[in-house]
């Protein structure tokens, strides 16, 4: 009987450990390759079969669902780390680009194919920005700053960040754009919106 429950705990080990290896593959392929790269070069990647990956991931709608919600959670957390300390808005803008600078080709890929993802994707990427915005709302309200509404206040941090992101070819095409341009971006910002 013990022997039963070792073996069992090492074929699930051995299949978690085989999950994280296709949505590590994964991840690197769409950060080079957009979201249109085929799951034959994932499988490639991963150095396992086409069928692992849907063993898996049973559609491709489901591994991209999974990368974008773990690219979440890792904001979430970051943003939740932040709300606990005294956060003010410099050091929000900050955590927000370094997450993005991790994860800087992955993310352009998702903001310049996203009308190419599937629903749930796009529905996982949509609670990924409201959650930001919150946090955001909760740390402005406390700064003085211009009579701007907060919705677009966080439009306009998004749409600069945005921009430059998806413009990576024009001002860093060969480094990272928000190593390059980040702490520019926030303190432009900043300055856009401070009380007079």
């Amino acid at each position: 009987m013990r022997g039963g429950f070792k073996v069992k705990a090492t074929r699930q080990e051995k299949k978690e450990n085989t999950k994280i290896k296709i949505a590590d593959a994964a991840y690197a392929v769409y950060s080079k390759h957009g979201f249109t790269a085929s799951t034959m070069m994932i499988a490639k990647k991963a150095n396992v079969s086409h069928g692992t990956i849907f063993a898996h991931f049973p559609s491709v709608e489901e591994l991209l669902s999974y990368l974008i919600n773990k690219l979440g959670e890792t904001i979430i957390e970051e943003a939740n780390n932040l709300i606990g300390t005294d956060a003010n808005i410099q050091n929000f803008l900050s955590i927000h680009i370094d997450i993005l600078t991790q994860h800087e080709n992955f993310y352009i890929n998702l903001i310049s194919d996203r009308s190419l993802l599937p629903r749930e994707a796009i529905l996982i990427f949509a609670n990924i920005q409201s959650t930001i915005a919150f946090h955001f709302s909760e740390i402005i309200t406390v700064t003085h700053t211009k009579n701007i509404p907060l919705h677009m206040m966080f439009n306009t941090w998004l749409g600069l960040v945005h921009y430059y992101l998806l413009n990576k070819e024009l001002f860093s095409p060969k480094s990272s754009v928000l190593k390059r341009y980040g702490n520019e971006l926030i303190s432009v910002f900043l300055e856009m919106i401070k009380e007079s």
